[in-house]
């Protein structure tokens, strides 16, 4: 990665007036904006669906895309809605905030009658037929499991009350398949717009010279298609219930730990398969993004693993993960891909090990830097090295204002000492100034950031339920002195684009 810079924001943060940001003409407008300030980069969370918690780390499937993001405009544009499909309906309670609950409600029958209106044209199967075949290793499954899901009122898998269901016995899912037909042909369709829509948006954002920075989790739900059609790959017992769960155990930030809940994987099946459902899941990932970021990297060099049964993620063991044999093996099958590290938490010699091994760009967390007012926290901004990419905060992390209330006055004037801020300058701007002046080849701003917002911007509080990833942004925070500013500091620290990127 060459020296440049980029804006770390979910498309669920987008404004609009659909309730979350979508695909359609906002996606366009910010991209437009990052071209403006010479960005390269746009960072964005998993596109994967969301269940548990809204959180999109907690997904149904490891591959299919979150249908809140197909925008309705482009629908019609496309002539699958018709231009009153959505009149009178209200899809937000707040401008900043997502109601997930609400949109559940909402955007549903509007999806339907797009479904309707796109299986009516004939032209439109041979496009739904090209696109199943394109598809054919996760598409049937994932509708079916939808269907099925919806059938048993939206309950978890483990949850259904239907044993043969659950274990996919071929008379019973012959029996689903057409009595759910219409449901699966319509998860089909939507991820059809998914994927349709999405492809153009990042196309654009191509052209324009700037590159998609994707995240894919390291586990996935235990309510999930991957659960249910591939159990070996798992730790789970007869009825595909977890045996363990993944999370990290207790630290200065959580006297707990956190207990994340996803199944744990059976690392020694996937030796045994040569590691190919990771294989597959990076290349499917690569054809969504142009980076893939992969989180938790710690969790391939060994991983917090937590039984079942347990409150607490303090009560666990480390077990060793797969180490290097992974990405040796997809290396080899896929060649040297773009991925970056989420080497943060806890990082002991193992990981360090395993992380220079695959030669990937680690990260790193300047927050983290000024706990610790010694100045001998790896970091803190002096410590940053060339493969890493550097990030103020990530969405786990207070935004930079918050942070900066919620410290100290020694670990104030120590902030204040070593950035050399000025009386009266704006803390984020500092440190946005900060952040560009590293050695990082790459460096990430969060737009929360740029934006100086306050504490309540925040998009995910981890171990929590409940009033994360909500935040969205509204054009109007984004003055032209914003605007001027971050690109006076892209191009200050020569992490500008060239006139012919």
């Amino acid at each position: 990665m060459k020296r440049a810079s980029g804006i770390l924001m979910h498309i669920s943060s987008l404004p609009g007036k659909f309730g979350i940001g979508t695909f359609g003409q906002e996606a366009y407008r910010f991209v437009d904006f990052l071209k403006a300030s010479q960005q390269t980069y746009w960072q964005i969370l998993p596109l994967t669906t969301t269940s548990y918690g809204d959180s999109p780390y907690q997904s149904f499937s490891a591959v299919a895309g979150n249908t809140n993001f197909i925008d309705f405009d482009l629908l019609i544009e496309a002539g699958w809605l018709s231009q009153d499909a959505y009149q009178g309906v209200s899809f937000a309670n707040q401008e900043e905030s997502v109601d997930y609950a609400h949109l559940f409600k909402v955007r549903r029958p509007i999806l339907e009658k797009a479904v309707e209106t796109f299986l009516e044209e004939s032209s439109n199967q041979a496009l739904l037929a090209e696109f199943e075949a394109q598809n054919a290793s996760w598409l049937q499954d994932y509708a079916e499991f939808m269907a099925i899901k919806e059938h048993f009122d939206h309950r978890a898998l483990q949850e259904w009350g239907d044993q043969e269901a659950l274990l996919r016995h071929e008379a019973t899912l012959a029996i689903y398949r057409q009595q759910l037909a219409t449901v699966i042909t319509y998860h089909k369709v939507v991820q059809y717009f998914f994927f349709h829509q999405w492809q153009e948006l990042k196309a654009y954002a191509n052209q324009a010279g700037i590159a998609i920075i994707g995240d894919m989790p390291i586990y996935v739900a235990a309510d999930s298609v991957e659960v249910w059609t591939q159990p070996r790959l798992f730790k789970l017992d007869s009825a595909k219930r977890p045996l363990y769960v993944a999370g990290c155990p207790a630290d200065d930030f959580s006297a707990d730990g956190q207990l994340w809940g996803n199944p744990i994987y059976d690392w020694d099946y996937h030796r045994q398969t040569k590691f190919a459902w990771w294989v597959y899941r990076i290349k499917e990932s690569f054809k969504l993004y142009d980076y893939l970021r992969i989180d938790h990297f710690k969790g391939f060099s060994d991983y917090w693993q937590i039984a079942a049964d347990s409150e607490s993620a303090a009560i666990g063991s480390w077990q060793p993960g797969p180490g290097y044999d992974l990405f040796k093996t997809v290396k080899e099958q896929l060649g040297d891909m773009p991925i970056i590290a989420e080497d943060l938490g806890y990082i002991d010699d193992k990981a360090r090990a395993l992380l220079a091994d695959c030669g990937y760009p680690g990260m790193k967390v300047l927050e983290f830097g000024f706990y610790d007012i010694s100045g001998h926290s790896i970091d803190i901004a002096h410590r940053c090295v060339p493969n890493s990419v550097a990030y103020i905060g990530t969405h786990d992390n207070e935004v930079v204002n918050g942070w900066y209330d919620n410290l100290s006055n020694e670990q104030q004037t120590f902030v204040d000492d070593y950035t050399n801020r000025r009386p009266g300058q704006p803390i984020n701007e500092t440190m946005l100034k900060l952040l560009f002046s590293t050695t990082s080849q790459t460096v990430i701003a969060s737009m929360q950031d740029v934006l100086d917002k306050g504490a309540e911007s925040r998009m995910n509080l981890p171990s929590t339920v409940g009033g994360n990833w909500q935040w969205r942004m509204r054009w109007e925070d984004l003055s032209p002195e914003k605007i001027d500013f971050l690109t006076a500091i892209t191009v200050l620290y020569e992490r500008g684009r060239d006139e012919d990127d």
